[in-house]
């Protein structure tokens, strides 16, 4: 028993020095592999030394790019950018995509309804123009509803704010729970969130308090939302009336689309 717990020791040494390794290195994915071999390690050293076994656990099931992005909408409840999907998912799920994992996605989710409509619970669709033309590198959710898919003239700014008062609501329940993941790459992405917001910091460079950026984002955002409540609402009422089920989730074909689909 003796041998075993010391190279049970050894091993939970050279995992901790590999953690600490990948985490100065921003190494996430890495890092999250040797934690959970550390966990491991640390149950097996556990059982050992108190004559119990240790309980077999069901390796823990990979989550692909298009949950991890379903995950991160969630979340923000509003069109956002691959960018910021992506920021969130690394900030409070410990997520492992990139921005260009992000980019023939949309095409895949369009194909996959195209030859069976309806056939997955959700699609990660394209933001509707008053064009009702899908928008450049903005994604939703199936599942939303028309209105909260289509962009008219102020929802950038609405969707932004909207985003903020979710990340910073999120931060603030998991500073008050103790959950994890939560660490620096969540207070960075709540900073530059609160640097676009008037009123949401206090000017010094520490992270700000979630409780403010939320107050001074819906301030903001009381100023907008009507306006731009009846913009979305006319849109989404031309997109319900002109566009079939596909179109409605994915977009209208555009005059640039199509010509660029006959030269091929």
């Amino acid at each position: 028993m003796s041998d075993r717990l010391d190279d049970l020791e050894r091993r939970i040494d050279e995992l901790r020095a590999a953690v600490r390794k990948a985490m100065r290195a921003r190494d996430g994915a890495t890092a999250r592999v040797l934690r959970a071999e550390l966990r491991s390690a640390e149950r097996a050293w556990d059982a050992l030394v108190c004559g119990t076994e240790p309980v077999k656990e069901e390796p823990p099931r990979l989550v692909t790019v298009r949950e991890q992005v379903h995950q991160g909408l969630r979340l923000l409840g509003a069109p956002a950018q691959p960018r910021l999907i992506v920021a969130v998912s690394d900030a409070f799920f410990g997520g492992t995509i990139r921005s260009g994992q992000l980019t023939s996605l949309r095409r895949d989710e369009e194909r996959s309804f195209r030859s069976s409509p309806y056939g997955r619970p959700y699609y990660l669709c394209a933001a509707l123009t008053d064009r009702l033309s899908p928008a450049r590198g903005l994604l939703t959710l199936s599942t939303w509803p028309l209105e909260r898919r289509v962009v008219g003239p102020l929802s950038p700014r609405v969707d932004f704010l909207t985003c903020a008062i979710a990340v910073a609501r999120e931060h603030a329940a998991r500073e008050r729970e103790g959950r994890e993941p939560l660490d620096e790459r969540a207070s960075r992405l709540l900073l530059r969130m609160a640097r676009n917001i008037p009123g949401a910091t206090d000017g010094t460079l520490g992270p700000p308090d979630p409780e403010r950026v939320t107050r001074a984002a819906q301030a903001e955002l009381r100023v907008h939302v009507d306006r731009d409540t009846r913009d979305r609402a006319e849109l989404a009422e031309r997109a319900a009336a002109q566009l079939g089920d596909a179109a409605r989730l994915f977009g209208a074909a555009t005059l640039s689309t199509i010509k660029k689909e006959n030269a091929k």
